[in-house]
């Protein structure tokens, strides 16, 4: 995750999860639903699943930007771990033989830059992430070599600053949703292509949204939702940061066209009632299972600690 220095006007801005002035902590739990739209706190799930206390092998404050997969025997993890030797993010893996409970097992991915947002994925049989890494000016492809316990870098397919890149594949095609570092958080560009390693273009209709950090940034992996349509989710940046998840089906999609509709007139993932997450969400990851949606999320809530270094932009 990396909040956008630029949007420093909000009225009731939000602790950034990458300063660590700021009191904040982000988790991970497990919410299930029979629809998107009913999303809410796995009963059988201990929330959050996963703190910064349970990673073992680096001094963390917060683990964020969950991302899950199944191989066939046991659920992978993936998420934002914030190291705080290193002052950037490294990517942590844990496992879960249910999706429920979750043990943690190490960093898988770290480069000299930061990482956050492991958009994993898997195509002709072959495991591949897309983290975040702005920093690099670049969006990169990871291959599991071997999966899942480590990563090797395929090549870029987009220059750029680009953040919380959301890949899916649909008719025949890939297509990423991506929002410009410089963009104040309020544009979300679209690009298609015919293979996960491109070429990729730029969609005629991109940007897709501009001038609205309500809908934008992309806020979790693109789904087929309860109407068998692409889903799109986003994290509101305004008022304030990481406040609330909201769902966008994509009506219509191809080369030349884009059309969406809000699944519903409200946020679907707000800050609940559980200490945890109490101040805001802005992150999921659904899976259908046996019928019903299985979803990773964060959340974060305000707690003092003392004041330590900014991460450097």
């Amino acid at each position: 995750m990396t909040m956008n220095s630029a949007n420093n006007d909000a009225v009731a801005e939000a602790p950034d999860p990458a300063n660590y002035e700021d009191p904040v902590v982000w988790s991970i739990g497990i919410y299930t639903g029979e629809t998107l739209k009913g999303l809410q706190p796995a009963p059988a799930a201990s929330n959050p699943v996963l703190s910064a206390q349970d990673v073992t092998d680096v001094r963390s404050s917060f683990v964020a930007d969950p991302f899950m997969i199944n191989d066939g025997d046991r659920w992978h993890l993936f998420f934002e771990v914030w190291n705080l030797d290193a002052h950037k993010g490294d990517i942590g893996w844990a496992v879960s033989n249910d999706g429920l409970a979750w043990d943690y097992r190490r960093i898988v991915l770290t480069e000299p830059f930061h990482l956050s947002y492991p958009y994993v994925f898997r195509e002709q049989g072959e495991y591949y992430m897309i983290p975040e890494s702005y920093q690099a000016n670049a969006v990169r492809v990871y291959r599991g070599d071997p999966f899942p316990e480590k990563w090797s870098l395929v090549e870029p397919i987009l220059e750029g600053e680009l953040l919380d890149s959301s890949i899916f594949a649909f008719e025949g095609k890939w297509w990423l949703l991506t929002c410009p570092m410089a963009s104040d958080d309020d544009v979300l560009e679209l690009f298609y292509a015919d293979a996960v390693l491109g070429p990729w273009r730029r969609h005629p209709a991109s940007p897709v949204i501009k001038g609205n950090d309500q809908i934008a940034r992309p806020g979790g992996r693109v789904v087929m939702g309860d109407s068998g349509r692409p889903v799109r989710f986003t994290q509101a940046c305004y008022p304030a940061y990481g406040m609330h998840i909201r769902g966008f089906e994509i009506t219509a999609l191809n080369t030349s066209s884009y059309e969406e509709r809000e699944i519903q007139q409200a946020p679907i993932l707000l800050g609940g009632n559980q200490y945890w997450n109490r101040s805001g969400m802005h992150h999921v990851d659904p899976h259908r299972v046996n019928g019903k949606w299985l979803a990773c999320v964060d959340g974060w809530r305000i707690e003092e600690r003392p004041q330590v270094e900014k991460q450097a932009r």
